[in-house]
């Protein structure tokens, strides 16, 4: 097979992935379904980018996503990695070596594995820099803790471990130099940002208000109103 490819070893059934986004879950709108209680409806996506595979976990199962074994959010896979899905196990086969340039190839080994909440921290980080605007700068650890809902020193001593793992030198703009790692490798991605629909405001009726009758004045019996409205006496009535 000429694309890359997962082999569900319990059926031997083959799915060539697609050239951008292969979704895996037990629900009927997966493109691979598994057919295991153990699998979530939607439970992780097979994503090529360039030379790339690389396996998301979606974080919607308790039993997550393992690569030989090894547990992870995100992680570039390599020709005959064991993809587990909860239970459900297949391989990933199709990528040949001589398709991965030697710098992609370095590249690709220099990225670590990680866990998920260091994914939603790089993926917070970055949300600035992926943005149309110009001269945009990646987050803060303050502006990232308010995203995710969680303390500003735990969002430092997950950038701590990132700078380990990414391997990056104290100095200035630290921060600057590790989102500019993690979008080269390609590990986030920009987000689309749907436009909420306006819902036209209903016009409520105002309500009229009576207007109150003033009450015309009873008129002496003595009198009576001309045509004009003013108040005529008897004694002045024409004789016919």
């Amino acid at each position: 097979m000429d694309t890359p490819f997962l082999r569900i070893e319990e059926s031997g059934e083959v799915f060539p992935l697609s050239d951008e986004v292969t979704t895996v879950g037990r629900g009927q709108g997966a493109n691979i379904r598994l057919d295991d209680p153990s699998v979530s409806r939607l439970h992780a996506e097979l994503i090529r980018r360039g030379p790339y595979v690389y396996v998301v976990d979606l974080g919607l199962s308790r039993n997550g996503t393992r690569v030989n074994g090894r547990p992870v959010a995100r992680r570039v896979l390599d020709e005959g990695d064991v993809l587990s899905f909860g239970a459900a196990r297949g391989r990933i086969g199709g990528i040949p070596p001589e398709e991965i340039a030697a710098d992609a190839e370095l590249r690709r080994s220099a990225v670590p594995e990680l866990t998920r909440r260091e994914l939603d921290v790089l993926t917070s980080l970055c949300r600035p820099a992926l943005s149309d605007e110009a001269f945009a700068t990646p987050a803060t650890a303050h502006e990232i803790a308010t995203d995710l809902v969680v303390t500003e020193a735990a969002v430092k001593q997950h950038l701590l471990r990132l700078y380990q793992k990414f391997r990056v030198p104290e100095g200035p703009n630290r921060r600057t130099r590790l989102a500019n790692e993690v979008v080269a490798i390609g590990l986030v991605k920009p987000i689309p940002v749907k436009p909420i629909p306006l819902k036209p405001t209903p016009l409520k009726p105002t309500p009229l208000k009576p207007t109150p009758l003033k009450p015309i004045p009873s008129a002496d019996p003595g009198e009576m109103l001309d045509v004009t409205g003013a108040r005529a006496s008897a004694a002045s009535w024409p004789l016919t």
